[in-house]
């Protein structure tokens, strides 16, 4: 085996048993299988793989899911760069196993992207909604391709705008997505799809937006910078930072200085 880069660690998040990111100049992994989903992106090159005596591949834009328990190997014959999260066995029903077999291997962008972008924020400080949410859509975007559809095509609006008014009320201490789900009494799928449907953003996105608001009004009241962080929501003074950038395209200083 040869790792030009390899890292592995477990997050802090239920339902992620996994993080790993690695590239390989050189490595065959011989038959195993693991107790956990295994959904993983290619960012270059080629892994050749065997799963219940079928030859498959992933590469390109593929999105790759390898169920619990089924033994599988892999092999390249130059290069690769690979992203993997390890999804708790609970995270699909057991019965999607011989779906995910026949059907292990798909294009599907959107998925792909939040597969990504899950890989970026996952374990970052402050950003446990975002990590939740993202987890939340993309395995019920596996459930949708795999026939096995946790939230109905017809949503109502009822819990779009009961989720945005409880968010209202915790602009600055947060909650979790569970415990938003809770509270109202859906379930968490249902929540996310019905919100981004209803306002065109992740609920995640609706409340780091909401805690920009607060932030720039606290800038413009004068309070100390070293303060507007953890006064607006934020964990700290770089996450404000990034997100207000993004947002409003300029940095807390340069936005209150005269």
């Amino acid at each position: 085996m040869s790792a030009a880069e390899f890292s592995a660690w477990r997050p802090p998040l239920d339902g992620v048993v996994e993080v790993l990111s690695a590239h390989f100049t050189g490595h065959a992994y011989p038959m195993h299988a693991h107790d956990s989903w295994t959904l993983l992106i290619l960012d270059d090159g080629v892994v050749h793989y065997d799963l219940e005596n079928h030859e498959r591949g992933a590469f390109g834009d593929l999105v790759t899911l390898l169920p619990p328990h089924v033994p599988h190997n892999g092999s390249s014959t130059r290069p690769f760069r690979k992203r993997v999260l390890y999804l708790a066995p609970d995270q699909l029903p057991e019965r999607l196993i011989g779906a995910s077999v026949d059907n292990s291997g798909f294009v599907d962008a959107g998925l792909r992207r939040l597969i990504s972008s899950m890989h970026r924020v996952i374990g970052q400080p402050g950003e446990g909604l975002a990590s939740e949410v993202h987890l939340v859509e993309i395995t019920s975007r596996l459930r949708d391709r795999l026939g096995a559809p946790i939230v109905p095509a017809k949503l109502s609006r009822t819990p779009a705008h009961q989720l945005r008014d409880l968010l209202e009320q915790r602009v600055v201490p947060g909650l979790s997505l569970q415990e938003a789900a809770g509270l109202l009494h859906f379930h968490p799928a249902y929540l996310v799809r019905s919100f981004t449907a209803e306002f065109g953003m992740s609920p995640h996105k609706y409340l780091v937006s909401r805690r920009v608001d607060v932030a720039r009004r606290l800038i413009l009241a004068g309070r100390p910078l070293s303060l507007v962080a953890t006064e607006s929501g934020f964990y700290d003074q770089p996450h404000l930072v990034r997100h207000f950038k993004r947002i409003l395209g300029v940095s807390p200083k340069a936005f209150g200085s005269d």
